[in-house]
C-alpha cells in the first residue's frame, strides 16, 4: 500500500491516522476517475454519436477521441490546479482537506 500512497504522491506512515487519511485520499481519487469516466462517456457519447449503431463511423470514432482528449486535457489542469491550491493551504497551515471529492 506504501508504493500506491507514494505513487500518488502521499507519504507512506506506519500511524494509524496517516494510514486512514491516505486511505480516505485513495478512496476519493478512485471516486474522482470513476466521475471523470462519467463525465467523458456521457458528454462525448452524446457530443459524438447521435445514433448508436452495432460500429462507429469514421467521423464518430475521430470526434470521441478528439473530445475525450480535451476532456482530458482540462480535468488534469483543474486537477493540477486544486492540487496545487491544497499544497499551499498546507503550507500556510490550514491542512484542510475539504471538498476532495467535489472535483
Amino acid at each position: 500500500m506504501d508504493t500506491i500512497n507514494n505513487s500518488l504522491g502521499f507519504p507512506s506512515s506506519s500511524d494509524p491516522k496517516s494510514a486512514v487519511m491516505n486511505q480516505i485520499r485513495q478512496e476519493a481519487a478512485v471516486t474522482n476517475a470513476r466521475q471523470l469516466i462519467e463525465k467523458l462517456n456521457e458528454h462525448c457519447f452524446e457530443k459524438c454519436i447521435p445514433s448508436p449503431g452495432s460500429s462507429l463511423s469514421r467521423k464518430e470514432e475521430t470526434c470521441f477521441t478528439q473530445c475525450m482528449e480535451k476532456y482530458m486535457a482540462a480535468w488534469n489542469t483543474v486537477s493540477r490546479q486544486y492540487i496545487q491550491r491544497i499544497q499551499q493551504e498546507q503550507a500556510r497551515g490550514g491542512g484542510a482537506m475539504g471538498g476532495m471529492g467535489s472535483l
